[in-house]
């Protein structure tokens, strides 16, 4: 009995693993950009719990655990972008007024999708915080009256749509510049963002990882600014 328990207490744990795992291998065999390992690992997952009729409740439980590293490893973030302090300082201006043009671009887009489509305030203000990390957009949702599991879904698959068209978006606007790569990808992608940025170089990786910071806190103001509006 005791080792069934302990088995179920890590069913959840080991297919998120072993699917992120089967995912980076792809990525690294084909290099394609839409093997991302976050999105075969989900697709695996999910079709895992289907076809062994697995309640999602009893994988959660387990698999739970793993977001308990969610906010160290965005701290952990801070590391590279140390390292290019001094690139940050000699252009703060350019990177701060980049960032909150990003920020509140995402969230306009939002309105306008919302005034499009007839949300209701519940469903405006759960899309608003889309842009940036789950640890801090799941909050900000919830706090306005949203759906953080929507939320957070959504903001997953902002990260990994962005990390996907990132080099064709780069390539076809011309965007050569790493500092311009790097606040593009955390400003629009967030932590999945920033992923693909380091895969770019130490200063894309420091400038969105700077992102992800200041676009959090602009928008968890911009988000109860823009949440009066609908």
């Amino acid at each position: 009995m005791n080792e069934m328990m302990s088995a179920s207490a890590s069913i959840g744990v080991v297919i998120s693993l072993l699917g992120y795992w089967i995912g980076v291998q792809l990525k690294k065999k084909f290099g394609y950009g839409f093997l991302n390992p976050l999105l075969i690992s989900i697709i695996l997952v999910i079709a895992f719990l289907l076809v062994f009729r697995i309640d999602y409740d009893v994988y959660n439980s387990s698999a739970k655990y793993l977001s308990w590293f969610l906010t160290p490893a965005t701290v952990s973030l801070a590391i590279p972008l140390y390292q290019q302090l001094e690139r940050l300082k000699e252009n703060y201006k350019a990177i701060l007024v980049s960032i909150l043009v990003g920020s509140i671009t995402s969230m306009a887009s939002v309105f306008l999708l919302a005034l499009l489509f007839h949300f209701n305030h519940a469903q405006y203000v759960t899309f608003l915080p889309k842009s940036i990390t789950t640890a801090i957009g799941m909050g900000v949702a919830e706090e306005m009256g949203g759906y953080a599991a929507i939320t957070a879904a959504t903001i997953i698959v902002t990260g990994i749509f962005g990390n996907v068209i990132a080099d064709a978006v780069l390539k076809l606007f011309h965007i050569d510049d790493p500092i311009a790569k790097g606040l593009a990808l955390g400003t629009s992608a967030h932590a999945i963002g920033t992923a693909k940025a380091m895969e770019l170089g130490e200063t894309e990786g420091a400038m969105s990882s700077l992102s992800i910071v200041v676009a959090g806190m602009i928008t968890v103001i911009g988000a109860n600014l823009f949440a009066t509006l609908l």
